[in-house]
């Protein structure tokens, strides 16, 4: 597997040669799926929210993200999806260099993960069916895929019923689920989930993470932001805790154990 250091090489070799469009990459089969070299995020306040953040995550993994509120979890999350733009230093996630690509480009990025948040985002004013079928929409999936691709993620959450209900209809269990439904559809490498149980009860919040554990073990890389301490104790799975904008510790079969 690559270095860091070796993915920041060529990323100034692809810079030079392709005049810095922050493509990279065609074949990452072999490359891990996320990379942060020497990050960091200050805002316009002064505040920095990720100093000197550096961190490595390979296709196929399972990571937690934990720390108190205001650690900068929710920032780093940002940072991937290009929701926010980095101070300074390299990002790499899913073939892309995001530090570096322009906007335009911010959309192809995006079409290679699935994001799920805590208060679902979904559409109100459509049915569940439609919320799903939006997120192919938007990328000019053609009908007939559309039709076949709809049922069979509503079908991997547990909602294939509830397929015409409008979203005010449905716990909030059953959102999050259509919210990873949605995160799914397009079938992507990356899912990325900030805090997908926040809103929920314990009973509803382990369901949501054994469903987010299976899609895990189909080989969707899984990474999740939680302050849910039960959760990722039980489920022993790598844990990485970030304290005042730094990452304090990284550990595999980890446990909550800061904050």
């Amino acid at each position: 597997m690559a270095r860091i250091e070796d993915i920041v090489e060529e990323e100034q070799t692809l810079g030079n040669e392709e005049g810095a469009e922050g493509m990279a990459l065609e074949d990452t089969r072999h490359e891990p799926i996320i990379i942060l070299k020497d990050v960091v995020k200050e805002y316009k306040s002064g505040s920095v929210a990720l100093n000197n953040v550096s961190l490595r995550i390979n296709k196929g993994e399972f990571v937690f993200i934990v720390g108190a509120s205001g650690s900068g979890k929710s920032t780093l999350m940002k940072l991937l999806f290009r929701e926010v733009d980095a101070t300074s230093g390299s990002i790499y996630v899913n073939g892309f260099f995001v530090h570096r690509i322009r906007r335009k480009q911010i959309p192809r990025l995006r079409r290679t993960m699935g994001v799920v948040f805590q208060n679902f985002r979904l559409l109100k004013d459509r049915s569940v069916y439609d919320n799903i079928a939006f997120a192919q929409k938007a990328i000019a999936t053609p009908g007939p895929r559309i039709r076949k691709r709809v049922p069979q993620v509503l079908s991997m959450v547990g909602l294939m019923e509830k397929v015409h209900a409008n979203p005010t209809e449905l716990s909030g269990g059953e959102q999050q689920r259509v919210a990873i439904a949605r995160a799914l559809v397009n079938k992507p490498l990356l899912l990325l989930a900030d805090e997908p149980t926040g809103n929920l009860d314990p009973n509803n919040s382990w369901e949501i993470m054994k469903l987010l554990d299976a899609i895990n073990k189909m080989g969707t890389t899984v990474v999740v932001v939680t302050h849910n301490h039960e959760i990722v104790d039980a489920m022993k799975k790598r844990v990485i805790t970030i304290e005042k904008g730094e990452i304090i510790s990284d550990e595999q079969r980890g446990g909550y154990t800061h904050g």
